[in-house]
């Protein structure tokens, strides 16, 4: 978890509110025009990485509370996602993608669950008017960037995560810790207000004390 995720600006507390009773199911696909630039290394190779994984390791614990405390997550995650994922098998392994790639790329996990609900509605295969694809809806430009421009490998649960969770954690960084902006730049819309308060509100919704 990074500290500036945690807490969100007063943007945020002003107008998110609204927002966390929308029912996720309905959401069209987002996303806007994310702008292409040059990348460091880290991401770069962040990114590559993405293409030749096939899935991600299974989580390991060095101790059993904190194996607890992630069961309790996901059984309570799915529970909330069954009525947009109704296949057990499917449902567990998006989650367990999910929580993976959010703390690889040091991202709160209900950060990217809200993302991808305002972005995609969990639809693996959405397509934005913009091309954007995928579940982070990722622009195809970022694979011609880092690997051979197939976009269709966007539709790769983990590569389409993991370059979603990179780009986001990019833009932060970018942003220099400013959540607000960073998620305004990943939309394509950086400086409004409607995108960021979409996701706060939505992040709350994946909130889960365990």
């Amino acid at each position: 978890m990074i500290g500036c995720v945690g807490s969100p600006t007063r943007r945020a507390l002003l107008f998110g509110a609204q927002w966390a009773a929308v029912p996720f199911w309905h959401n069209p696909a987002r996303a806007g025009a994310q702008i292409e630039e040059p990348l460091a290394d880290a991401v770069r190779s962040a990114l590559s990485a993405a293409v030749s994984d096939s899935a991600p390791p299974r989580p390991r614990f060095a101790e059993l509370d904190a194996r607890l405390a992630y069961l309790r997550w996901l059984g309570e995650a799915s529970r909330r996602l069954r009525p947009r994922k109704t296949e057990h098998v499917a449902r567990v392994e998006f989650l367990e993608t999910v929580w993976y790639e959010s703390r690889r790329a040091g991202l709160e996990t209900s950060l990217v669950l809200g993302v991808i609900q305002v972005e995609s509605g969990f639809r693996k295969y959405a397509i934005s008017s913009a091309g954007a694809r995928g579940y982070m809806q990722v622009m195809p430009f970022w694979t011609r960037t880092i690997g051979d421009g197939d976009a269709g490998r966007l539709f790769h649960l983990q590569t389409n995560l993991r370059f979603g969770c990179v780009i986001l954690r990019h833009y932060l960084d970018t942003e220099a810790g400013d959540l607000f902006m960073a998620l305004g730049r990943y939309n394509g819309s950086r400086g409004k207000t409607e995108y960021p308060n979409l996701v706060f509100g939505a992040r709350r919704q994946w909130d889960i004390k365990v």
